[in-house]
């Protein structure tokens, strides 16, 4: 009696003239891929320390590498002179400005990515849900009646106060007019709304603070966003948030990828459209809340970096939205160390709109160009 499929019996398989043709093949698309995400980080990270030490090294008073490093040095070590200038500026104004403008703008630019793949939308950024706008409402009522002037934390506080005001509210709007569920578009346009009845009242806040010089004048500073008296409470302040929001997003990096299918197709991998879309909005509310607070309400950051990184390095959230937090962080600072070096200071806000928009605008123009070649 035979046995099915024995070994004995089973004829000798052909040699594989595949692997003959191709003796040596090249690197799998996997190890390709790893290669470059890993040189795209190491771009990024060489981009971050350059940033913060030109950050550290720019200034009204000049102030070499070394003296940069030993102030540093004298810091970690537990030896720093308080009666060094130099050591006070270093490690007392120039440090806390910086990280807290890295920060701000890798938080902008993680909301952004995070918004512009939820959203499957390139042009969306952090102030499309209004949260950006609520918290400089809060902000601007906190200088108008006179609470920021109490504490340097108080002013962030309003501010992120707003800030979480505004999703709640944005979030019971769209979840009333959907009848217990939050749909995508009705969020969007819940978002919008929103955010233009807070730039209503900021602007009135704004126009009745002008019959006081000093009020108005902070006001205005503010909205235009800027990193100019940053100390180390600020960083403590939004730090924490900003660092947990971020993480949230990147957790949900898989969830991010497969709504770029669209909600349909998400949900037929598996995905809770509604609960990761709630997560995703949350965690890009407390991360915008959070850089507004301490850093003003920034444009561009959002909305340009992620849409850059995506272009340079592709579409996987795994990897864009950790290199959006160190791009986002490298662009604000590059852009207040240009506000520094003007001859008369400007809000790094400014700077970020005077340079990002004709960026993103020669963006758009390419791509459509591209389109139209294809």
């Amino acid at each position: 009696m035979s046995s099915v499929g024995a070994p004995s019996e089973a004829p000798a398989a052909p040699p594989n003239t595949a692997s003959n043709e191709k003796p040596t093949p090249g690197p799998s698309a996997r190890a390709r891929f790893r290669l470059r995400v890993a040189i795209a980080f190491a771009l990024v990270l060489l981009a971050a320390v350059g940033a913060v030490v030109v950050g550290l090294l720019v200034g009204p008073a000049h102030i070499s590498v070394t003296d940069v490093v030993g102030a540093l040095g004298r810091r970690l070590s537990g030896e720093a002179d308080v009666l060094r200038w130099r050591d006070t500026v270093v490690v007392g104004v120039r440090l806390p400005r910086v990280l807290v403008g890295f920060v701000a703008g890798g938080a902008l630019a993680v909301a952004g990515a995070a918004l512009q793949g939820l959203f499957r939308n390139p042009l969306a950024e952090p102030g499309v849900l209004g949260i950006s706008s609520g918290a400089s409402l809060g902000a601007v009522l906190a200088i108008y009646f006179h609470v920021a002037g109490r504490a340097v934390w108080l002013l962030p506080a309003c501010a992120f106060l707003g800030a979480a005001v505004d999703a709640v509210l944005v979030f019971a709007i769209a979840a009333h007019l959907g009848r217990g569920r939050v749909f995508t578009a009705t969020l969007l346009l819940v978002g919008i709304a929103v955010m233009s009845l807070n730039v209503s009242l900021t602007t009135f806040v704004l126009s009745i603070s002008l019959a006081s010089y000093n009020v108005g004048r902070e006001v205005m500073y503010w909205l235009l966003g800027g990193l100019e008296g940053r100390t180390w409470d600020h960083l403590l302040l939004g730090t924490p948030a900003i660092l947990v929001g971020t993480v949230a997003i990147t957790a949900h990096a898989r969830e991010l990828d497969a709504l770029l299918l669209g909600e349909v197709g998400a949900q037929s991998v598996g995905v809770d459209v509604s609960r990761v879309r709630l997560r995703l909005i949350l965690a890009s509310a407390l991360v915008v809340g959070a850089a507004v607070a301490v850093a003003g309400p920034i444009a561009f950051v959002g909305l340009l970096v992620p849409h850059v990184l995506r272009l340079a390095f592709g579409a996987r959230h795994v990897v864009l939205v950790p290199l959006s937090f160190f791009g986002g962080g490298v662009f604000l600072v590059i852009a207040d160390v240009i506000a520094r070096k003007l001859s008369t200071e400007v809000p790094v806000g400014v700077v970020t709109a005077t340079v990002g928009a004709p960026l993103f605008l020669a963006l758009l123009i390419r791509r459509r160009r591209e389109l139209a070649g294809a």
